[in-house]
């Protein structure tokens, strides 16, 4: 579509743009959050009858990640609500926020549990080994189970991708606390249980990292990880007829979703065919599928960078 303004055309595109996240089906947060919910009552019990910070400190990581399922799945929902007149990007961005907020959550129970593996260190306590590894044993099984619910899609989203890796984390954070329980049960030495809480703690920073970093540059309309701006500005700029691109915004609108502004200055006749020929490079080439584009044929007085 182009409509003609003095010396400029503009285009929007929406063409493969959805107001929502990809179909990630809502029914994988309902029953992660169930299943999760039930097991971190059952395995926080345990670690306080076995006196196990390991199971305790598990059983938060594992309440962070029912959390974060919980604002995960909500943000889906918000983000599947119609645009209105006050909110014309619609509730996008609230999985960029869920994703954040899942990310800072994380770093949080992370102080949690190494205080309380600290102040083991110093007042350490006899623990039930035997208890230990049957309950982080079916923690494995569980949190495998639910990682797998996000397996297909976590590339497509940074919510899912965020419930996936932690997922994955968690079952291989029980895995090794099996693996404590069973040392613990055949050395005696307490200390092994504290010190898998540390290990845990690394886990858990290291799997969340990029989680953060993603989150928050999408909070701060950086370009999408994967979007790679200056390609972009290459590509359009070696269409025929273009001299030069200027004021190119790339960012995005949710997890899911990138936008894309751009003024194009160029000599071609044909405005219209070049917003086709610059709309269809954005979503076949770089996965682009909200655009809106200036065509520019001289300097103009409202545009600085003409």
């Amino acid at each position: 579509m182009a409509n003609d303004h003095d010396h400029h055309n503009h285009g929007h595109d929406h063409q493969g743009h959805h107001h929502g996240p990809v179909d990630t089906g809502d029914w994988r947060y309902a029953v992660g959050l169930m299943v999760n919910l039930a097991f971190v009552a059952v395995e926080f019990g345990a670690g306080v009858v076995s006196g196990s910070t390991a199971l305790m400190a598990d059983a938060g990581h594992n309440l962070s990640d029912v959390l974060g399922l919980a604002m995960a799945g909500g943000a889906a929902w918000l983000a599947r609500r119609a645009a209105g007149p006050a909110r014309t990007y619609g509730y996008g961005k609230a999985t960029v926020l869920a994703a954040l907020a899942n990310a800072l959550l994380l770093i949080f129970a992370c102080g949690a549990i190494a205080f309380e593996a600290v102040r083991r260190f110093s007042d350490p306590a006899p623990v039930g080994s035997t208890t230990i590894m049957v309950v982080a044993g079916v923690g494995f099984v569980i949190n495998l189970g639910t990682a797998l619910l996000f397996l297909k899609d976590q590339h497509k989203d940074l919510n899912i991708r965020g419930a996936y890796l932690h997922m994955m984390a968690d079952a291989a954070v029980s895995l090794g606390v099996v693996v404590a329980g069973a040392a613990i049960l055949f050395s005696g030495w307490s200390l092994i249980d504290p010190l898998v809480s540390l290990v845990i703690v690394a886990v858990i920073l290291w799997s969340t990292w990029g989680l953060l970093k993603d989150s928050v540059n999408l909070a701060l309309d950086a370009a999408p990880r994967g979007v790679d701006v200056a390609a972009v500005r290459a590509g359009l700029l070696a269409l025929p007829g273009v001299s030069a691109v200027h004021d190119l915004h790339i960012w995005g609108l949710s997890t899911t979703e990138t936008a894309l502004t751009a003024h194009l200055v160029h000599d071609r006749p044909d405005a219209a065919n070049l917003l086709a020929e610059a709309q269809g490079l954005a979503r076949s080439r770089f996965h682009i599928g909200h655009t809106t584009l200036q065509l520019e044929t001289g300097p103009l007085p409202d545009c600085p960078d003409c």
